[in-house]
């Protein structure tokens, strides 16, 4: 009996490979049905491979499997985003000497630069938004690759291949130190969404999630050393490695004051000055009082403009034009900004009892779970919830019991159907029946919650 599901089992990856393959080298994200039969295939087959009856399905088997299907995008340029011409733009930008946040792509376009790569772009009218560790992995690849696209690409990826082993590196380490059985690693590490879209669409939430795992992880074990300087040196180290998140994608900023109750006032002062030491260092090569203007002004209008795939956002919008007849989004983007900080404000205070290393059996007290919550707030007041963003709450629901993330994993690639028409065109049927599941599944797992503790 064990050895046919073990048959099973290996038949169920070596079909996802073959899903893996066809998604990402030959389907457009225009043909949507396509993406979605593929995409609703891998999820399957991830289910049935993480299902209980699949109990002979082997966490080494598991993690191979995932390595396997990360590999085998290695040199597919991304066909679900193009916002990878972008990445290469800004990398060929310096390696000419040039800084990314300086001017617009239209400026540089008058003067003959990069015209083979305007007219990919989706934003050439805005200033880069990509920090400093992005922009270095950008250099390096154009730095290699100066004339290939592809070639720039496969280096970009080899980043965020490195990047995905050591997530699940530390995923197992973490396992250990929060006593969460080993095997929730691959909630993650064979996640359809997480492969598709950090591999084999290029996006680099897959470095953050990896420096900011390494955080958690220092700080944790800097918690658990009974010798102060061993201590520091970690705690150090941490916040180092939060810095560098931080390069990558601005968005672990919001996770800073959680660390306030946890580490206590003095130690958290030291956190905070190293990882603002770190941040600048990185800025550097890149600084002057216009520059930083305009990498302001494009998460400005990040929040002010760009819209894709909201929950609440829409609602209020809805509601604007009822009774003003146009699109609030300066107003309301500015509002649900405030309101998320307001929610991380309370979150933080009225935490109780906050842990590093809390035990898995006491939900509500590990730093990971709170990121969770804290992030899932932000989603849900932003304006733009593409479908990489989620990669990140995958990973964090590994340290949980919650699992409304993997629903949203499973659900978002349905965003897709937008790119079926010219102009582009979110089908906002979808959209509702997307977020009715994911908030009811969230709410059906606090039900189970409560249940669990009046019993």
């Amino acid at each position: 009996m064990n050895i046919s599901k073990k048959l099973h089992h290996y038949t169920a990856c070596l079909a996802s490979l073959t899903g893996y393959i066809c998604l990402s080298y030959f389907t457009d994200r225009t043909n949507f049905y396509q993406v979605f039969i593929l995409y609703s295939f891998l999820f399957l087959s991830y289910a049935y491979l993480l299902s209980k009856k699949s109990d002979t399905f082997d966490y080494k088997t598991g993690i191979l499997a995932a390595i396997l299907f990360r590999i085998s995008l290695l040199f597919v340029l991304p066909n679900l985003s193009d916002d990878f011409y972008r990445f290469i733009w800004d990398g060929r930008l310096m390696t000419n000497g040039e800084n990314p946040f300086a001017f617009l792509p239209t400026d540089y376009l008058q003067h003959g630069i990069n015209k083979d790569l305007y007219d990919h772009l989706n934003s050439p009218d805005y200033y880069s938004i990509y920090p400093p560790v992005c922009q270095f992995i950008f250099y390096t690849a154009c730095k290699l690759f100066p004339e290939s696209i592809l070639g720039s690409v496969v280096v970009m990826r080899l980043f965020i291949l490195l990047a995905e082993a050591g997530s699940i590196f530390l995923l197992n380490k973490l396992m250990k130190t929060f006593q969460i059985p080993q095997k929730a690693v691959l909630l993650y590490a064979l996640n359809p969404l997480v492969i598709i879209e950090l591999v084999g669409n290029l996006h680099f939430e897959a470095v953050m999630i990896f420096f900011l795992l390494l955080a958690v992880y220092l700080l944790a074990r800097a918690q658990s050393t009974s010798q102060l300087i061993k201590g520091r040196y970690k705690e150090a180290g941490s916040a180092i490695s939060f810095a560098i998140a931080i390069g990558v994608k601005l968005l672990p900023l919001i996770f800073l004051p959680l660390l306030l109750k946890r580490l206590g006032f003095k130690k958290s002062i030291f956190y905070y000055l190293i990882v603002a030491s770190c941040v600048l260092i990185l800025f550097i090569p890149f600084f002057s009082i216009s520059h930083l203007t305009n990498l302001l002004s494009s998460f400005s209008l990040y929040f002010q403009k760009f819209e894709f795939n909201a929950s609440i956002y829409y609602i209020v919008r809805w509601i604007g034009y009822q009774i003003v007849g146009y699109n609030i989004i300066i107003q309301a983007g500015i509002a649900l900004a405030a309101t998320t900080a307001v929610l991380i404000g309370f979150i933080t205070y009225f935490e109780k009892i906050p842990s590093l290393s809390a035990k898995f059996s006491k939900p509500g007290k590990k730093l990971p779970q709170t990121i969770l919550w804290v992030l899932t707030c932000y989603f849900l007041l932003a304006t733009t919830v593409h479908p990489w963003y989620i990669t990140t709450l995958v990973a964090l629901s590994v340290f949980s019991k919650y699992r409304f993330a993997i629903i949203w994993s499973a659900l978002i690639p349905l965003t897709y159907i937008t790119y079926l028409t010219i102009p582009y065109q979110e089908n906002f049927y979808l959209i509702m029946a997307e977020y009715i599941v994911v908030f009811g599944w969230m709410i059906y797992e606090k039900i189970l919650e409560f249940r669990k503790k009046i019993l």
